[in-house]
């Protein structure tokens, strides 16, 4: 806990529909907020909120983004990488650039995002790392084997890192959202979604709100890590 005053988030990728709902959640909580931006500088929605220039490929640009919250706040105790993107083609006319620009933001982004995160959070005495994963990372996507693959590893690091972590008080764990209308899927229509929503046992896609109350919810508890949650109603099958 942050003395004297609220506690510390960074969020990468905050302009993005799952990122603006994240960082009304937090701010809305008490939160002091950190939104990492890369191409699109998202609205500040509250007076802790702080926007922070962001390229989660970048390993220059990831540790600006961790020295300005530390020399803003003194601390950071939760990092949250949200930051994604998508460039879906059948493997045999997938380019090299697609598969490594997916395989860089949402991989080595988490990595480079921990690497430079960790000796702060060690320093104070804890921290807690949240992932951003997906169901495709758990059953495999048609069509989108990068970002199948990126999230899977995700998944893996999540777990790998929470053993190294545990004993210096850190938490990492993952959270797919589920299917949500993101502007990483381009455009929609009605017949998507109700596709989606047949895919679920309860016949409906989840909410950006309720995924960031649940983020919220998760990033204050002390005694999980380690996990990955699905926050929607998807079964994958054995």
């Amino acid at each position: 806990m942050n003395a004297g005053g609220p506690q510390v988030v960074l969020i990468s990728g905050a302009a993005g529909g799952i990122g603006s709902a994240l960082v009304q959640a937090f701010d809305a909580a008490g939160w002091s907020v950190a939104a990492g931006w890369h191409r699109t500088r998202p609205a500040a929605t509250g007076s802790g909120v702080f926007p922070v220039p962001l390229d989660v490929t970048e390993p220059g640009s990831v540790t600006a983004a961790v020295s300005a919250v530390l020399e803003r706040w003194g601390r950071l105790d939760v990092w949250i990488h949200n930051a994604g993107n998508a460039r879906d083609h059948v493997l045999p006319r997938m380019a090299v650039a697609d598969w490594q620009s997916v395989v860089d933001v949402h991989l080595k982004g988490a990595f480079l995002g921990a690497r430079a995160i960790l000796p702060a959070m060690i320093r104070q005495g804890g921290g807690h790392i949240i992932h951003l994963a997906s169901f495709s990372g758990r059953v495999g996507r048609a069509g989108a084997a990068n970002y199948s693959a990126a999230k899977a590893a995700l998944m893996g690091l999540t777990q790998s890192l929470a053993r190294e972590t545990g004993p210096d008080n850190i938490r990492v764990n993952a959270v797919s959202p589920g299917y949500l209308p993101t502007a990483l899927l381009g455009p929609v229509t009605a017949a998507d979604l109700a596709r989606h929503a047949a895919d679920n046992a309860l016949g409906r896609i989840n909410e950006f709100d309720e995924v960031a109350r649940f983020v919220v919810h998760l990033a204050a508890m002390r005694n999980v890590s380690g996990q990955l949650f699905q926050l929607d109603s998807r079964i994958a099958r054995g």
